[in-house]
């Protein structure tokens, strides 16, 4: 049902399938239905290039675990469309979203689906009396189909850095900067995460004139003693007892969310009891169970990460060089990403690299052309035709450790095979 719904947005006369940027078009057919983005309590907004998701899922669960309710629209989902939808205790079915989508479509304007899947979220939304709104952006900011909310509650700025290049006149890291960070409101509390000093210099800037109150990331510190990770600041000292997190970058994202939930007036001992239970669907997940599981070797350990920036792939790199076993990959990437620069972080990790194309999907690199890359960048690599070709290529009874990256599609895609 879920690739039934993406195809009739996707083959629509009305919808256009590529992306468009600008508030025009939403404005008008949010004016058309009452504006219903009105009727939204203390709306929060995510903006960034990496670690969206992972704040928001945490602070999602930090505010629930306090026994109070949201509702949050995410991008991309990963195996059905419905994850884009959460409305307080579940997601919304497919019969609501198509139902949305009719009253969408007798607008009569021509939307972006992006801006179809914005209001889908925002008309169930507004029926719902929860707590909080949570928002994050599909790209950039200024211009964001979320971008229609007067007065946010909050704010969040998570990492920037060079993506959605493709979509900016000079593609540099200075115009995503100003997208996502000159136009955020005056009237709300901004939190900004962990950022280079370059980005950090130039949020800053941006944010010279602006009367919110904005929160930096020298406020709080991710702490190392031994093997344990704390949160830090001022006044509060909680244990990261984070079973299922790995990398120092989504360790951050968390720290930023506890940052937040706290200032929400949410207490230690709740986000505390809450942080054995974080995980993160095809973001440094292991498949421990399922059907592709059963297909390896005794030895075999399976992981998929949808990192797909060279931000996110020197995280990547940070994880994996601290694992002992012998690391094979299967790579996949989406259009308009860089693929020599990502993979260039991860040299000396994997013993062979298996490329594929993400499947079902016209917007995906070829395998040959990932493989070109490899062999340029001086990796053993292999082509391959599909996922189960390329498990194939790899699996054996050597004990290793088989991480599938590049793109959150595929993750979507390798999770309902399994």
């Amino acid at each position: 049902m879920s690739k039934l719904i993406y195809n009739q947005l996707a083959n629509h006369k009305l919808f256009n399938k590529s992306v468009k940027f600008g508030l025009k078009r939403i404005k008008l057919a949010l004016e058309l239905l009452g504006n219903p983005e009105r009727k939204l309590k203390n709306v929060i907004n995510v903006i960034g290039e990496s670690g969206k998701f992972t704040t928001l899922y945490s602070l999602k669960s930090f505010i629930e675990a306090n026994n109070q309710t949201t509702t949050t629209h995410v991008s991309p989902s990963l195996r059905d469309i419905k994850e884009r939808f959460y409305m307080g205790k579940r997601f919304l079915t497919h019969k609501e979203i198509k139902k949305t989508i009719n009253q969408i479509e007798k607008l009569k304007i021509p939307l972006t689906v992006y801006e179809c899947l914005t209001l889908v979220y925002i008309l169930n939304a507004s029926r719902k009396n929860t707590d909080y709104n949570i928002q994050e952006t599909g790209a950039l900011w200024r211009l964001d189909s979320n971008n229609v909310i007067t007065f946010p509650i909050i704010q969040i700025c998570t990492n920037i850095n060079k993506q959605h290049l493709n979509f900016l006149k000079k593609k540099t890291l200075d115009e995503v900067i100003k997208e996502d960070v000159a136009y955020l409101s005056n009237f709300t509390k901004i939190y900004i995460g962990k950022q280079t000093p370059h980005v950090l210099k130039k949020i800053k800037y941006y944010l010279r004139n602006n009367k919110s109150n904005v929160v930096y990331p020298n406020t709080w510190r991710l702490v190392k003693k031994g093997n344990t990770f704390y949160y830090r600041d001022k006044n509060n000292y909680l244990k990261l007892n984070t079973k299922n997190v790995y990398s120092k970058g989504m360790r951050e994202n968390i720290c930023h969310a506890i940052k937040i939930a706290l200032d929400l007036n949410i207490k230690k001992k709740i986000i505390q009891n809450i942080l054995p239970s974080l995980s993160f669907e095809g973001r440094f997940h292991y498949l421990n169970k399922g059907k592709i599981k059963n297909k390896l070797f005794k030895k075999e350990t399976i992981m998929i990460d949808g990192a797909h920036s060279p931000a996110d792939s020197l995280n990547l790199y940070s994880y994996l060089k601290t694992v002992k076993l012998p690391i094979y990959g299967i790579w996949a990437m989406s259009k308009n990403k860089e693929p020599d620069a990502f993979i260039k972080n991860l040299k000396g990790i994997f013993k062979k690299i298996v490329t594929m194309p993400i499947e079902n999907d016209l917007n995906s690199v070829s395998a040959d052309e990932l493989y070109k890359i490899a062999i340029k960048n001086n990796f053993i690599s292999e082509k391959s035709k599909n996922f189960l070709d390329a498990l194939k290529k790899i699996s054996s009874k050597e004990e290793k450790l088989i991480v599938c990256f590049g793109s959150l599609y595929n993750c979507g895609n390798i999770l309902n095979k399994n």
